[in-house]
């Protein structure tokens, strides 16, 4: 049968699997280090090894993560987490906060100024070095909107201050200026913290079952294991698809979040899916995303959008709308970039487990996330959103500027449930972006284990990486009369 033809995937459950002996090439061997990842002289595809001993563990009913770690299940307690935790740690300052305010749209406006000064064609005649120019303007720009969009972050959380109005006030006012519904964002987000990790309940880059990545590709989840490699060039395209409008996809169609909304308890989510008119988005007060209680929030959301857009619709009029592309615009984009790039990457590694309703607890899901590194930017422009992202979703109410020291002291408590990749700074942030999108296409079952263990999940991938997929049998279809 064609690939091209749209083929219906079969369901299997753990017992329907059989043990592959692929002569396909796998990466890396298990590292040594307590936080489950590649090994440092195996950090590029390409450095590929013999697969047997991947599949040697696979087959042995342990909970193995595509680069062949053995897994096990976090034991500690929420409170075990927050007692670890310097008490001073959770103290908040306005002044603090407003004072990283103003350090970023004094940034915004004194990079405006000094580009639109200086940046003439009587100081810079060459048309092509000027616009060289303008392109490091939007660059830099986007950098100091994403420092913003994470203060409002704070805000959302109620880390930015102990007073909830002045929270709120803040935030809807900086991620209204950033074309972000805030309160419709805050609550969606409320519960992707409430829910991580859990496939049938999280908010944001929900990762296919084996069934749904076959489905959509026109496969029978049996022959996952026999595809060809993605190409590079596919690969490709579609991260710049996900960095391009990958925000604004999930805002409008909620791409990424789970699907399950026939759950919403007023019973607003019947019929409504994720996808273009499928009635989920971060807009309208029916969603399925929300309850009535959140509907004046929504609208609130909704009138920030609209303020701001006619602030654009005016100056675009009145300036030109090439000046308006380049001021706001592009820079936009690269604020969605950041935020559609340091997502993706605190929820999918190949050292991250998903997890069925059935094996799911907050404790469980909250270590389900990763701490990266992306140097003077990460930790100054985007205050330490890329680096503590782990105690985060422990203890979101911390400010970020106490989060390294709670960091620290969490460490202990979760052992080799920690889990960071800083190698290489910035470079190696970028490199892991490429890594995940290569490794991580699917999530299933590990290989023979029972209980509990069947509700985890790690990615695998047709790529030849890491653990393979699992071989499944061809289901016997019979031909009734």
């Amino acid at each position: 049968m064609s690939g091209t033809t749209a083929r219906k995937s079969f369901v299997h459950n753990s017992d329907d699997l059989v043990s592959t002996s692929s002569s396909t090439t796998n990466s890396i061997a298990a590292s040594p280090e307590d936080t489950p990842r590649q090994s440092p002289s195996s950090t590029s595809l390409s450095s590929l090894d013999s697969g047997s001993e991947l599949q040697l563990k696979s087959r042995n009913g342990k909970l193995i993560d595509t680069y062949g770690n053995e897994f096990q299940l976090p034991d500690f307690t929420i409170k075990q987490i927050r007692d670890a935790i310097p008490a001073h740690c959770f103290q908040r300052s306005a002044a603090k906060g407003l004072g990283y305010v103003a350090r970023d749209i004094a940034s915004l406006a004194a990079t405006f100024y000094l580009f639109h000064t200086y940046l003439t064609p009587e100081n810079v005649p060459s048309v092509p070095l000027r616009g060289l120019l303008w392109g490091v303007y939007t660059f830099v720009q986007g950098l100091f909107g994403t420092g913003l969009w994470v203060l409002a972050h704070e805000c959302g959380h109620q880390s930015f201050s102990p007073s909830k109005t002045l929270n709120d006030t803040v935030g809807w006012i900086c991620h209204s200026a950033l074309l972000v519904p805030y309160f419709s964002w805050k609550i969606s987000h409320g519960k992707h913290h409430k829910a991580t990790g859990h496939l049938e309940r999280d908010m944001v880059f929900v990762p296919k079952t084996r069934e749904e990545y076959a489905s959509k590709a026109g496969y029978y989840a049996h022959e996952l294991s026999e595809l060809m490699e993605e190409t590079p060039i596919a690969t490709a395209g579609t991260m710049i698809g996900q960095q391009l409008v990958g925000w604004l996809w999930y805002i409008s169609m909620n791409v990424t979040g789970h699907n399950h909304h026939e759950r919403q308890p007023e019973g607003r989510g019947k019929g409504k899916r994720n996808g273009f008119a499928g009635g989920v988005n971060h807009f309208n007060p029916s969603s399925p995303l929300y309850e009535a209680k959140d509907a004046k929030l929504i609208l609130l959301s909704d009138l920030g959008l609209a303020l701001t857009a006619a602030m654009i619709i005016t100056v675009g009029r009145t300036f030109g709308w090439a000046n308006v592309a380049v001021w706001y615009i592009l820079p936009y984009l690269w604020v969605n970039h950041w935020l559609v790039a340091i997502t993706f990457l605190q929820h999918t590694d190949p050292t991250l487990p998903h997890y069925e309703p059935e094996s799911w607890n907050f404790a469980r899901g909250a270590a389900a996330t990763i701490d990266r590194e992306f140097g003077f930017i990460g930790r100054h422009l985007f205050h330490g959103i890329i680096e503590t992202h782990v105690l985060h979703h422990y203890v979101s109410t911390i400010p970020f500027y106490n989060a390294d020291e709670a960091t620290e002291a969490i460490k202990p408590v979760m052992g080799q449930h920690y889990r960071s990749n800083v190698e290489g700074g910035p470079i190696g942030f970028l490199k892991s972006m490429w890594r995940s999108a290569r490794m991580c296409h699917w999530v299933e079952p590990c290989e023979g284990v029972e209980g509990e263990q069947k509700g985890v999940l790690f990615f695998r991938n047709r790529n030849g990486l890491g653990v393979p997929p699992q071989k499944m049998v061809s289901p016997v279809v019979s031909n009734s009369a």
